[in-house]
């Protein structure tokens, strides 16, 4: 099984720091990392994260976080940068965003970073609307972990559990991701797989989370993005481009 962390924060300025998390994430058993970077980074530094993703046995996925004030902005920031990245989340910081993100098919990821129950916009409405346009509801286990150090931590658990049973209930796919900025936080996929225990998801589900489910985000965007794409289902065969 090949096991994808969708969210690895590494420091794409930094490739020594780059380098130690990349290996560690190697070391532990993923196969597939997805790397945020900003949509102004220079193709130059991203070869370089791919050199050293490949030579630690890795592929490496692009990925831009949007955190939109507004729907309007989440639509102008989709269009000016979604043609450049493999992966595209969106920080659900309001009702609005959170609607229109979950109904755009080129939003991947939708990512909620606050554990405060009355900025949490994932219910039913919200689960429907992705599970048209094939957006994931994301797990990002640092944010958890990190949540438990305030009093944000209390009820964590329950509210991912109820989020959950919604996103699976509309068919809406998990993906968890490590969030992880430094080795120490990194864990074992069988680890993150036990913890997701927590909060409603059996050992098949929380693998399926870390594989499956983020693995086929990145084979259908690269998939869109390769010369032969035209729209879902239909493609050029044959030398179709005039060749």
């Amino acid at each position: 099984m090949k096991f994808t962390d969708l969210h690895l924060c590494v420091s794409w300025d930094n490739l020594e720091q780059a380098k130690r998390l990349i290996a560690k994430s190697a070391e532990l058993g993923y196969s597939q990392i997805g790397v945020p970077l900003a949509h102004s980074i220079r193709e130059e530094t991203v070869d370089q994260l791919r050199q050293i993703s490949a030579e630690a046995g890795l592929d490496l996925v692009t990925r831009l976080d949007l955190a939109p004030r507004s729907a309007g902005e989440l639509l102008t920031g989709l269009r000016r940068f979604r043609r450049k990245f493999e992966v595209v989340s969106v920080f659900c910081n309001s009702k609005s965003v959170a609607r229109q993100a979950a109904k755009d098919r080129r939003v991947d990821l939708l990512c909620f970073r606050s554990f405060d129950s009355s900025k949490r916009f994932f219910d039913r409405a919200e689960a429907e609307l992705a599970s048209a346009s094939s957006a994931a509801f994301e797990i990002d286990l640092a944010q958890v972990l990190s949540s438990f150090e305030s009093k944000s931590g209390v009820g964590v658990f329950s509210r991912l559990r109820r989020e959950v049973a919604i996103a699976s209930g509309f068919g809406v796919p998990l993906v968890i991701s490590s969030g992880a900025s430094e080795p120490l936080f990194l864990r074992r996929p069988r680890d993150y797989a036990a913890l997701a225990f927590l909060f409603g998801l059996d050992e098949s589900q929380a693998k399926r989370a870390l594989s499956f489910n983020p693995g086929a985000i990145v084979e259908r965007s690269r998939s869109k993005q390769s010369e032969d794409y035209v729209m879902p289902g239909v493609r050029l065969v044959g030398g179709g481009r005039g060749d």
